[in-house]
């Protein structure tokens, strides 16, 4: 029997995923690069990837803090969320990622964090943290009860959102995992891709792990 390659898509702009594209491609996830809700959904799973600031509208807020908002992005990308929430398919939120998955299940952001400092990259270099993992969770199942991590972000989750509960955390307190109790959901706060195949690092745990989970719930 000749089995199909999985095909997951990954909501953005060519240009600005080509780490996310190697990483499953290194796992034997044929990627798809997309912003239309009908061609991505066709895959078997969503990657929704990093990048700028979420509109604040979308959790109703003001701008108090949120840089490089693209309306047009947002837009595309909780649309296509949304339709894969309604089918039931695996999704892996990715830093932006992560926020645009809380947001959609009506959750909130902080916008610039008190300890900003100490998750933004310098000198175009992530930061590195360790993270506390809850029990009962997959990153528990991947990495044990701790881990180190990459950090490269401002922002972080407020009020969690419908169904999704919190399950790593920084040591001052921002939520760097998230899954939904019901929907094979998994969001990070960190960087995997940057943290596996090309871009393993020895101060991180590895990244494959978790791209070898979201190929596995494909």
């Amino acid at each position: 029997m000749i089995c199909e390659r999985k095909r997951a898509a990954i909501a953005g702009c060519a240009q600005n995923v080509p780490n996310y594209v190697a990483a499953l491609e290194a796992v034997g996830i044929e990627p798809v690069v997309t912003l239309d809700p009908g061609e991505a959904v066709r895959c078997g799973g969503l990657l929704l990837p990093g990048g700028g600031d979420v509109d604040p509208a979308r959790f109703g807020e003001e701008n108090r803090g949120s840089v490089y908002i693209d309306r047009d992005l947002d837009e595309a990308q909780l649309a296509i969320l949304d339709a894969f929430v309604k089918a039931g398919k695996p999704v892996l939120g990715i830093c932006r990622g992560h926020q645009v998955v809380n947001v959609y299940f009506g959750g909130g952001l902080v916008q610039h964090l008190p300890t900003a400092e100490d998750h933004m990259a310098h000198d175009h270099m992530d930061s590195v943290h360790a993270v506390e993992i809850g029990p009962g969770s997959v990153l528990r199942r991947l990495y044990g009860a701790d881990a180190a991590v990459n950090s490269s972000h401002h922002q972080g989750l407020a009020a969690m959102g419908r169904g999704m509960r919190v399950t790593a955390l920084a040591p001052d307190g921002v939520i760097e995992a998230a899954e939904h109790e019901s929907l094979p959901i998994l969001t990070v706060q960190f960087h995997p891709e940057r943290m596996a195949f090309a871009h393993a690092r020895p101060d991180t745990a590895d990244g494959e792990a978790i791209f070898r989970w979201f190929r596995d719930m494909i």
